[in-house]
């Protein structure tokens, strides 16, 4: 009863307003699903298929992780809430029947939650679950949904960069530029296809040998063997797994500036990127960098065009310029300041909710 309690308290104080345990034992399905806020619109997030430790390391993703949704969402300009789900499996585990259970939980809340692909989750995976529930997204373009997502995720992170260079060093060039990748799956590896043909020099970090085999014979570079985070380089691109930017490794940092894809790179938010602002490293914020995979999903649900849905992604770039300029203005460090902006919409369309003619 008190661990109950302390998670009711934990709720409210970061405002979440639904956590959903899914249980099935014919299929071996156990999973989260964590709603954080839907004031915009119905919560969107990602499915992920991960071999937590305990049932508390994956309540504790599936609070964090939609909580982020929420203001990626928010910062992004959609018209949708945060939301996250999280299987508790080894990829081994995985089959039709798991996913079609999870399918039915999903459509049970009536429209509340929209899934989509996520870390060890696939298309194919996608297309299971839409055998039960219209709400989710990216499964393939045969089922009609939008594909895979990681290709504008990365072209997201590219404009980010982008944005990032030409306020440190005056220009957007990447030719020449020294880039250092931790993680090249399905992101990393579209980001190092985008910098590799604008030129850039990469270097690459990846505890899959099989990752930085198939990267590095697409786009020759040079594997870190050593410490990722002391790579002396222009960008530091975390691609992988969250928590990675902490007390710990910020202090070993060379770069100038710290661009990637992952998730929670924030190990402690508050403390994390004020570490980085007080070391002059140029932090782009995690949830407004990495949104484009969520514009590419969420075209599905409005019907926009795949070229629409790039030119939104392009905007991601003055996102993170107008991020960086409010973050000088009030001397804040970046993640402040784009959660700042965050809020101020979800604020202003939670009162025009209230009004009424």
């Amino acid at each position: 009863m008190k661990d109950q309690n302390n998670l009711f308290h934990q709720m409210e104080a970061e405002q979440h307003e639904q956590l959903m345990f899914c249980n099935d034992p014919n299929t071996g399905l156990r999973a989260i699903i964590c709603i954080h806020n839907t004031t915009l619109g119905p919560a969107i997030g990602g499915i992920r298929f991960f071999q937590y430790s305990s049932q508390n390391a994956a309540i504790q993703d599936a609070l964090r992780l939609s909580k982020a949704m929420t203001y990626k969402s928010a910062l992004a300009g959609l018209n949708l809430g945060g939301g996250k789900a999280v299987i508790i499996g080894q990829n081994a585990s995985k089959s039709e029947a798991l996913f079609r259970s999870f399918g039915r939980y999903i459509e049970s809340l009536g429209g509340r939650f929209i899934g989509g692909e996520d870390m060890n989750t696939t298309v194919e995976d996608m297309n299971h679950i839409r055998h039960e529930t219209q709400w989710v997204l990216g499964s393939s373009t045969a089922k009609g949904g939008s594909g895979q997502t990681s290709p504008m995720t990365a072209y997201g992170v590219v404009q980010a960069m982008r944005a990032c260079l030409e306020v440190r060093f005056g220009r957007t060039d990447l030719h020449g530029r020294k880039i250092a990748i931790q993680g090249v799956g399905a992101v990393g590896y579209q980001v190092a296809k985008l910098l590799h043909e604008q030129g850039a020099q990469l270097y690459y970090h990846d505890l899959s040998s099989r990752n930085l085999k198939r990267v590095m014979t697409a786009f020759p570079g040079e594997v870190i063997t050593g410490d990722f985070y002391s790579t002396k380089c222009d960008i530091l691109a975390p691609c992988a797994v969250g928590g990675v930017l902490n007390q710990r490794t910020i202090p070993r940092i060379h770069a100038s500036i710290v661009a990637g894809a992952a998730n929670n790179q924030l190990e402690n938010e508050d403390l994390d990127a004020e570490l980085l602002k007080k070391r002059n490293i140029l932090y782009a914020t995690d949830y407004a960098i990495n949104s484009g995979g969520l514009i590419s999903a969420s075209a599905e649900l409005t019907g926009s065009s795949p070229q629409r849905a790039k030119e939104d992604t392009a905007k991601i770039f003055n996102t993170i310029k107008h991020i960086i300029g409010l973050a000088d203005k009030e001397k804040l460090n970046t993640w402040s300041a784009a959660n700042l902006l965050a809020e101020k919409r979800m604020q202003t369309i939670a009162k025009l909710k209230n009004f009424y003619l």
